[in-house]
This record gives C-alpha cells, sequence and structure tokens, in this order.
C-alpha cells in the first residue's frame, strides 16, 4: 500500500539513534543509517529526509526522554540526595551500552555543532532546558543548603555533566564519575554522601 511504512519506525529510530551515539553526527553516513537501521536508503529519505532531518528527530526523543528521566531523579527530600540522583540518571546514560556509548548532545556539539545551525540549536536549548529541569528540582525542594544561588548551581551542575562526559570518553570508569559529582554536590550542599 502506497504511503505506509514498510519497517517499525520506532526500532528504526532507536537504531538510528544507537548509529549516531556510536559514529558521531559528522562520521555518519546515510549507508551507515541504512545498515544500523535496517533500512534501505531510499526509504529512509522518503520517510524522514536527510542525515539531519532524522538526526534531529531522534535526538529530540532521546533528549525529551532524558529530561523526563531527570525531572523525576531530582524529586527527592533533601538537595543532597536529589542531586546525587540526578548525578547517578546522567551516569547511567552516557555509560550504557557496551562499549558505553557515551554523552550524544557533548560529543555533537563538540563534531558539528557549529557547522551545522540546527544541530548546534537543538543541543542549546537541550542544556538551556537540562538547567531549567535542574534549577525547578531543586528551587521543589524545601531546603536551605546550597553554597550558591540556585540558577548558579543548576548551572554548575549542568557543566558538570559535560564535564563527566569528557571523563568517561578517557577514563571508562563510572565509579570515577560518581566520585566527582559526589564531591561537587558535598561542595554545593556542605555534607558528605554519608551525611
Amino acid at each position: 500500500m502506497a504511503g505506509v511504512r514498510q519497517f517499525d519506525e520506532r526500532e528504526a529510530l532507536a537504531r538510528a539513534l544507537e548509529v549516531f551515539a556510536v559514529r558521531g553526527y559528522r562520521a555518519t553516513s546515510m549507508q551507515h543509517l541504512a545498515v544500523g537501521t535496517g533500512v534501505q536508503r531510499g526509504s529512509l529519505y522518503h520517510a524522514y529526509g536527510g542525515k539531519e532531518q532524522i538526526f534531529l528527530r531522534v535526538f529530540g526523543d532521546y533528549t525529551q526522554a532524558f529530561l523526563t528521566g531527570a525531572a523525576q531523579t531530582l524529586r527527592q527530600d533533601d538537595r543532597h540526595s536529589a542531586l546525587l540522583s540526578f548525578f547517578d540518571h546522567c551516569i547511567r546514560s552516557i555509560t550504557a551500552g557496551t562499549p558505553s556509548r557515551g554523552c550524544l548532545s557533548t560529543r555533537t556539539v563538540i563534531d558539528a555543532g557549529s557547522e551545522i545551525p540546527q544541530v548546534e540549536t537543538v543541543v542549546r536549548t537541550f542544556l538551556d532546558d537540562l538547567e531549567d529541569t535542574v534549577h525547578n528540582g531543586l528551587a521543589a525542594i524545601d531546603d536551605d543548603d546550597l553554597a550558591v544561588d540556585l540558577r548558579s548551581a543548576a548551572r554548575l551542575v549542568v557543566t558538570t555533566t559535560r564535564g563527566l562526559a569528557v571523563m568517561e570518553r578517557a577514563h571508562h570508569e563510572p565509579d570515577r564519575l560518581r566520585d566527582i559529582a559526589a564531591a561537587l554536590v558535598t561542595s554545593l550542599t556542605g555534607h558528605s554522601r554519608s551525611g
């Protein structure tokens, strides 16, 4: 039947996300996407357009799910626990897979962000939304233990997630990432993991 997709769209988009995560935006071609998704290039072009359009689609789905998860992790009784939970969420995401896939947004902005304006815009929007998610999550907790104002804390937390993504690529050690995150949380809240 004309106009009916002959492939599982959800599965194809999930596989396209993995191709981008493993190869990076710049190194991914339509042929890589065709092989990775099991969908012919012509069908991909017809369904979504070119590489940029496919990336924008899968990146949007990926970041929306990530932000939803991040907001849920921040629903804790105190800011210290909320931040540790948030960082655990981030670390699980960047260490997922074998080998680990790393952080798609960080990799993309370094790899191709300034060359493709739409891609740069969606990554910047995601980082701004992530900052707002952290800010709003911390603001919802009736706690008075931050060493800096809420906006500065949120900005510092998001910036640290980018550093964790780079450290993961260099060391591939989730425990090291958790230690870095815990040190920041202690600095911000004034008490340690056990306190």
